[in-house]
């Protein structure tokens, strides 16, 4: 892209009020963060693939909207943006949130486990953020992709998760430059270990497994604990704010200095 051009659009006649997608939106960070832009004012649509913690969430605040959507399909994608365009005429914000991982060593790997991770971690933000690409071009608007740590510190039998969130923090930085040019600004926030259910959801351990885990990263991380889903989110909603300008292609490793380690 060489011109703000390319997506052009109209702005005079946009409605007042932001409008937020947030992926993984029933759970965790993404939970947290629907509930930080929904209490800024902002209508915030929120995806899952399960409604049941998606209409929780939305219960939460009047605000939030809740759609079933898998994050790393094509139709689903483009139907996602397209709910937020019809329903407010506008997106500000797409929060790439939604992420896939496993403990895999690299003796148990499958294709179908590697491609599953990278659909949701790689395929679906790009997706998403073509398919968004005129709206937030006519808002002057925002990416935030959620990284971990890992996607830039190494982790014994995580080698494709991270590989996965690893591309995800190069597409911010390639995708920054991009779309600079249509003041579309595109930043990530790595997050560290957080009191979540993925150790048992997406990561498949047992409770005695996540325990065990869990207890070995406090003792890993120089602050002393583990975050919370609030420590995350707190990140990504000031990256999506407009204070924030002149900050693009960044990853903002919020982890309690985990990586440093």
């Amino acid at each position: 892209m060489t011109s703000s051009s390319t997506f052009a659009v109209t702005t005079s006649e946009l409605p007042s009020g932001r409008v937020i997608i947030v992926t993984g939106g029933g759970s965790g960070i993404g939970r947290a963060a629907a509930l930080g832009f929904a209490e800024q004012g902002a209508q915030v649509l929120i995806t899952g693939r399960r409604a049941e913690p998606l209409d929780d969430t939305a219960a939460a605040h009047p605000n939030i909207t809740p759609l079933v959507a898998d994050a790393a399909g094509a139709d689903d994608a483009r139907r996602t943006i397209s709910t937020a365009v019809e329903r407010w005429g506008r997106i500000d914000a797409l929060i790439n949130n939604a992420g896939a991982g496993a403990i895999l060593p690299l003796a148990e790997v499958t294709a179908d486990r590697i491609r599953q991770i990278f659909a949701v971690n790689v395929v679906g933000p790009s997706l998403l953020a073509a398919a968004a690409l005129p709206h937030l071009a006519a808002s002057r608007g925002v990416i935030v992709n959620v990284s971990s740590t890992f996607g830039h510190k190494p982790g014994a039998g995580l080698s494709h998760y991270a590989a996965s969130k690893a591309a995800l923090e190069h597409l911010t930085r390639c995708w920054a430059l991009e779309f600079a040019p249509s003041g579309i600004r595109v930043n990530a926030v790595a997050a560290g270990p957080t009191e979540t259910d993925a150790l048992t959801g997406m990561m498949g351990l047992s409770e005695a497994q996540a325990a065990a885990v869990k207890a070995e990263e406090r003792a890993q991380i120089p602050l002393g604990r583990r975050g919370v889903p609030e420590d995350v989110a707190a990140w990504i909603v000031q990256l999506a704010d407009p204070s924030a300008t002149w900050v693009t292609g960044q990853v903002l490793a919020v982890d309690g200095g985990l990586g440093l380690v």
